[in-house]
């Protein structure tokens, strides 16, 4: 059986080809039954893998070998543990619910054929990340995520600002996945392995060593994990590289709930978690991973607090909800990182698709500030995203409250000096986090509508292909914290060591949830009750507000400190110089000086006999001499 696995990967590759290959030229019907079944057919097959790994079993299985060199072997192979089946459910289902969603939200496109085959293509890519046995199958899978990624989010690339968002996000993952390139490259030099289980045997002898650089002596392994962390950075959209997840909303409203719940940004932390024993031998690449992730998560929820689009406030949502899981990795809290993965999928997904089912209903209309009172003419959207926005605030007896209290719990109680500051950020998050999640809720539903009339009378509740996968993913929110992710990775990721008695986790599991009512009360308050509260506050403090508005002016600080130089150095250097002078220099200058040549030499060519009889002569004159000469 453990061969047969391997299908998990060919359906949604065979989906690729088959729909780029000929969905242009069959019906819609087909492309969606292939798109939609083949990624169906992956998902059967997940869960007879994960059934063998509840029963206590590891599969791992080498497809080929893919390179020998010397004693060294790279198979093409996958390995399905506790931590892969983890995975799998969530690109599989989440993955399954958002092509059957797409059937209803795309099908009016032109490009319907080309969009499920990049969207089968980015499952399988996926897929191939979390499947991989080594690390080259990894990176391969890595880098074609984010291909995946460009594809996508530049779906509709007549509009320049989807083929401008789609490059922003390739380029910025390029500067990220150079270190994890240069990590890849600097463990294998070390431990002349690529496969897991024999890396994992290896570097317990790199302790203690040190590499020079620039005639500094650094911690090897401490290197290693902070250059494979700067892929996760990029990836998962962290600080200083989160600035293209924002902008990736250009793409189709699926690709988001993708993108941000199932597959991309996802794989930075999958990806930390599975090389869990190399980060734990490295206090400092850890202090980095938690510090990182906790201002990440408190960075970008004061951002989305402000926003006025509804996709882009989702957008921060995410960046803030995978910095909580790089907390939980930071304090070793491997299983915690992953269960709020898992939990995230369904309601970050969710919120994603509510939005789609708004602005399928609006004509595409995205600023909240045009919205209200949706609910009594989008009733089950509004149940579903109402469930969502409770589930990401952290109130109890969601999905969201048991994953998100389990991070808080060991960042308080880590024996890290600096584990209380990071749970305070994090409880402040938790408040903004509802605050701003309400603040959509309120804002699009609630009240009266403040659009255009001619679209209210036009709102209706999106078809029945697009709400069933809401309705789904609403009940996973609630229910899929139940299952003990921690307890359950533990083979795999190992028990984080707390410092403090287990009776303060009530103390932690009570402040988070009067932080996540305080988000409510004061959306409701701002929103509901004293609608011009907010007008008062950004004229009160309006400078505050215009740096948030804005985003801290990074993309401002990024086009002059790179992208300006950038394209001054192009300009100036490579196309007047190099370009013009060197490559068109030699490009036209050989085929002139072929011309200037033949010029000469077409004027010797008269036609008289006696000019022809006089250069023979000459050249017999000149033959003698030099004979006579030698």
């Amino acid at each position: 059986m453990e061969k047969f696995y391997g299908l998990i990967l060919v359906f949604p590759l065979f989906g690729f080809l088959f729909n780029i290959l000929v969905g242009r030229f069959i019906k819609h019907r087909w492309v969606s039954l292939v798109g939609t079944f083949s990624i169906l057919a992956s998902l059967i097959l997940s869960l007879f893998a994960i059934a063998e790994v509840f029963s206590g079993k590891t599969i791992e299985y080498n497809i080929y070998i893919w390179i020998v060199s010397d004693d060294l072997k790279v198979s093409f192979g996958y390995l399905i543990d506790h931590l892969t089946a983890v995975m799998l459910f969530v690109v599989c289902f989440v993955g399954w619910l958002i092509h059957v969603y797409s059937v209803g939200y795309m099908y009016s496109d032109p490009g319907y054929a080309r969009y499920f085959a990049y969207l089968n293509l980015f499952v399988f890519s996926m897929l191939m990340l979390v499947m991989s046995n080594n690390l080259l199958m990894l990176y391969f899978g890595w880098e074609a995520v984010g291909l995946c990624s460009y594809f996508l989010i530049g779906f509709w690339y007549q509009k320049k600002s989807a083929s401008d968002a789609a490059k922003k996000a390739f380029i910025v993952n390029r500067i990220g996945d150079f270190g994890f390139a240069l990590g890849i490259f600097l463990l294998f030099v070390n431990v002349y392995a690529l496969n897991y289980t024999e890396i994992f045997q290896k570097i317990p002898e790199l302790q203690g060593k040190t590499i020079s650089i620039l005639g500094l002596h650094v911690d090897l392994i401490t290197t290693l994990a902070l250059l494979l962390f700067c892929g996760a950075v990029g990836k998962s959209a962290q600080i200083p590289l989160y600035v293209w997840l924002p902008d990736a909303m250009e793409g189709p409203t699926p690709v988001s709930a993708l993108i941000h719940a199932a597959t991309m940004v996802t794989a930075g932390v999958f990806m930390v978690s599975r090389l869990n024993p190399l980060y734990n031998l490295s206090e400092t690449a850890l202090a980095v991973v938690a510090t990182v992730g906790a201002l990440t998560s408190f960075y970008a929820a004061t951002i989305g607090s402000v926003q006025r689009d509804i996709k882009r406030i989702i957008a921060y949502s995410t960046i803030s909800q995978i910095g909580y899981m790089f907390l939980g990795c930071g304090f070793a809290a491997y299983g915690a990182g992953v269960f709020h993965l898992y939990t995230h999928a369904f309601f970050k997904a969710l919120l994603f698709l509510c939005a789609g089912s708004v602005m399928h209903a609006m004509a595409g209309e995205l600023d909240i500030y045009k919205m209200g009172g949706l609910r009594k003419r989008m009733p089950i959207t509004y149940i579903t995203f109402f469930i969502a926005a409770l589930t990401i605030s952290g109130i109890p007896g969601l999905s969201g409250f048991f994953s998100k209290d389990e991070i808080l719990w060991y960042a308080f109680a880590s024996e890290k000096p600096y584990g209380k500051y990071l749970w305070f950020l994090g409880t402040l998050t938790a408040t903004l986090t509802a605050f701003y999640t309400f603040r959509v809720l309120f804002l699009a539903f609630h009240g009266k509508f403040r659009g255009p009339e001619k679209i209210y009378t036009h709102i209706h509740e999106s078809p029945p292909i697009m709400t069933i996968p809401l309705v789904v993913l609403a009940l996973g929110s609630v229910v899929v914290g139940y299952f003990s992710v921690p307890h359950f990775l533990e083979p795999v990721v190992g028990e984080p060591v707390v410092s403090v008695p287990h009776e303060q986790e009530r103390f932690v599991m009570l402040v988070s949830t009067i932080a996540a009512f305080a988000g409510v009360f004061i959306a409701w308050y701002m929103y509901i009750l004293k609608p011009k509260v907010p007008e008062i506050l950004a004229s009160k403090f309006s400078g505050v507000y215009k740096v948030l508005w804005n985003k801290y002016y990074v993309d401002e600080l990024y086009y002059w400190l790179f992208v300006k130089p950038t394209v001054w150095l192009a300009d100036r250097f490579i196309e007047r110089f190099t370009d013009i002078k060197i490559i068109e220099g030699i490009v036209n200058g050989v085929p002139n000086l072929i011309y200037r040549v033949g010029s000469w030499a077409r004027n010797l060519q008269t036609g008289f006999l006696q000019q022809y009889a006089i250069f023979m002569i000459v050249g017999v004159i000149i033959f003698i001499l030099l004979i006579v000469s030698l």
